[in-house]
């Protein structure tokens, strides 16, 4: 098991405990919004805001942590994280916050607490980088935008 340190951010509400996998084959623990002031943020259509966890990370070196949308979120509401997903490299320090965008139809409230996104621990492999004259041919070629089938 790979273990994750956090850290609490001086104005986190702690109560709302650390990040948590909801079952036991869950691949990811989830994360809660974590305001300052314990309000919340309504996000309008079309609208995206950087949503505290009031935690920071040290994660191990050969590992990251990826940020990824709840899929109940994105089902029910049309919630879902615009770069996901989201890498929290090994080196990085700093706040941890999930950037939350609303693609539904109707206003959507984060309340103080609430589950709004699941972060997933993974193993980097860093790639060497060669140019060469030529690469090798393979069946598919430069087959590209749907060359392999419908879609």
């Amino acid at each position: 098991m790979v273990e994750i340190a956090l850290k609490w951010e001086p104005e986190a509400d702690q109560s709302l405990g650390l990040p948590v996998y909801a079952t036991t084959g869950a691949a990811g623990a989830d994360l809660k919004a974590n305001f300052a002031d314990r309000g919340s943020v309504v996000l309008e259509p079309g609208a995206r805001a950087l949503v505290p966890t009031g935690l920071r990370l040290a994660i191990p070196e050969g590992f990251e942590v990826q940020i990824r949308p709840r899929s109940g979120l994105a089902l029910k509401h049309g919630i879902t994280l615009p770069n996901s997903p989201g890498t929290i490299d090994s080196d990085y320090r700093g706040p941890l916050g999930v950037i939350v965008m609303n693609a539904g139809q109707e206003a959507f409230v984060i309340n103080h607490g609430d589950r709004i996104a699941q972060m997933v621990v993974a193993p980097v492999v860093q790639a060497g980088f060669a140019v060469v004259e030529d690469l090798d041919d393979t069946a598919r070629g430069a087959g590209g935008f749907g060359s392999t089938g419908v879609g």
